[in-house]
């Protein structure tokens, strides 16, 4: 189950209300920007952030302190309140919002809503239902409406939509417990819909109590502020991410990027992965950039349907148009390579149009003279071609340029299942301040935890370990923590 903190803003400050209301107010932060830095060095990866003050106006308001939280974070932020119009929403993703929230608009104007659906992709949009006495209410909370929410639900399901965060209000800031009994019957109904608890967490009981019954997502927010739920971590956890290397629609793998194997459908795997707890899932069309044109956006848009863990999505990205394309598709971050190292300005403009927690910068390298030494260049085009860029300097470039994590792949240990380009990493993770996700050599358990212990790196991928059933995530993970890692079980 995914654990998702969230962020409710009136006046520029961190506040919760009780029951929505506006008088029954609680200050936890004069700094919502520092309340996400905290969530993220807590291990947190998603952020619900509320724009209480827009939802009261009826118009976005607080945009720019949502701006200055995705530029300061890598966490995956979805954002509502007061979202009215299609500026609204392009307001929110340009700000760096992965996804938003729509409540009122779907009560109110339906039709605006289906067509928000068609136009921005029902991957970034998140149905939500705030439930008083089994009516779903708007503006805030200060209305009732006549819609029963299973029929509501039901419509729009009907019209593709696989989010919903679904509150229940009279709980709602009381810290008296989730509607489990609500969610349950949501999600009888409707088997497979991505249903996200909100309302009356008190406790870490009432978070396994959630999982117990199925909920694949829970928003909370008094209890974290009162100190009445523990962390994921003091700290970063430690991430597990399956990576699916696509060519022509099939997910493949090779050794040092050659003689490729097909490993299944990627659709399938991504399923697969996500359900097994992968706390990420990165999917790579390995051709495209050699092969001059775009990623597969059917198979992405089909994956991201299965999945509720963050997507990355790279290949054949050279412009905003493609980012735009694939965050619609359903992708969470992208992830570039060759056409940053030709153009490094397209990060700047990746990070300034959706902000650095988007922007995965991809780097391919290998070195000349032994993986101690510092002379490791950088390739492009799925590995075929050498560049002068070394691997240290062009890595510090793209942190400085904005870039939210480095994926570094070591072409000489790809597929070898020898274990991680340790030395390297460590170089890199103790030189940059962003991320590092270590990837080429898995192929035993001891790889990961040495990749984390002595390459100091922040996540591990791997392919053809969790594609060939060599390795399951579950077992991984269990003995990770029996290392002493932090991993999310």
């Amino acid at each position: 189950m995914q654990l998702i903190p969230a962020i409710d803003i009136i006046d520029g400050k961190c506040v919760r209300l009780t029951n929505g209301d506006y008088s029954l107010k609680t200050v936890y932060s004069d700094s919502p920007v520092d309340m996400a830095r905290r969530f993220e060095a807590l291990g947190y990866q998603r952020l619900h952030v509320v724009d209480l003050d827009g939802a009261k106006s009826k118009h976005v308001v607080n945009i720019e302190t949502l701006r200055q939280i995705t530029a300061s974070t890598s966490l995956v932020v979805d954002f509502g309140g007061g979202i009215k119009s299609d500026d609204d929403i392009r307001q929110a993703f340009d700000a760096g919002a992965s996804m938003v929230t729509v409540g009122s608009v779907a009560v109110s104007h339906p039709d605006l809503m289906e067509r928000w659906l068609k136009v921005f992709g029902t991957n970034r949009i998140i149905l939500g239902a705030d439930v008083r006495n089994g009516f779903v209410c708007v503006n805030g909370w200060k209305e009732d409406s006549r819609e029963a929410l299973l029929p509501f639900l039901q419509r729009y399901i009907n019209k593709g939509v696989t989010k919903v965060l679904c509150t229940d209000i009279s709980r709602d800031g009381t810290l008296n417990g989730p509607a489990v009994d609500l969610y349950k019957e949501v999600l009888k109904a409707f088997p497979g819909l991505q249903l996200i608890a909100s309302g009356g967490v008190s406790c870490d009981d009432d978070l396994r109590q959630l999982e117990a019954a199925g909920l694949p997502a829970v928003v909370f927010g008094k209890a974290f502020y009162e100190g009445k739920i523990t962390p994921p971590q003091r700290g970063l956890c430690k991430r597990i991410i399956p990576c699916l290397d696509v060519k022509d629609g099939l997910t493949v793998k090779g050794t040092c990027f050659e003689n490729l194997r097909q490993a299944g459908d990627p659709v399938e795997l991504g399923k697969a992965y996500s359900d097994a707890g992968a706390d990420e899932l990165v999917f790579l069309d390995i051709a495209a950039s050699h092969e001059g044109r775009k990623t597969f956006t059917d198979v992405v848009r089909r994956v991201a349907k299965e999945i509720n863990i963050p997507f990355t999505v790279g290949g054949g990205i050279n412009e905003l148009d493609d980012v735009s394309r694939l965050l619609d598709a359903g992708a969470d971050k992208v992830s570039i390579n060759s056409a940053a190292l030709s153009r490094p300005r397209l990060i700047t403009e990746i990070t300034r149009r959706y902000g650095s927690q988007v922007c995965v910068v991809a780097i391919d390298a290998t070195p000349e003279a032994g993986e101690i030494s510092e002379d490791w260049h950088c390739y492009t085009h799925g590995g075929r071609q050498r560049t002068d860029r070394n691997l240290f300097e062009w890595a510090r470039e793209a942190q400085e340029r904005g870039a939210g994590e480095i994926l570094f792949t070591s072409m000489a240990h790809d597929g070898t299942k020898q274990g991680f380009a340790n030395e390297a990493l460590r170089k890199l993770s103790e030189t940059l301040t962003i991320p590092v996700i270590a990837s080429g050599g898995a192929g035993r358990k001891e790889h990961f935890r040495d990749a984390f212990l002595i390459g100091k790196a922040d996540a591990a991928l791997a392919a053809s370990v969790f594609h060939f059933g060599e390795i399951a995530i579950p077992d991984l993970k269990r003995y990770l923590h029996h290392e002493g890692l932090h991993v999310r079980l």
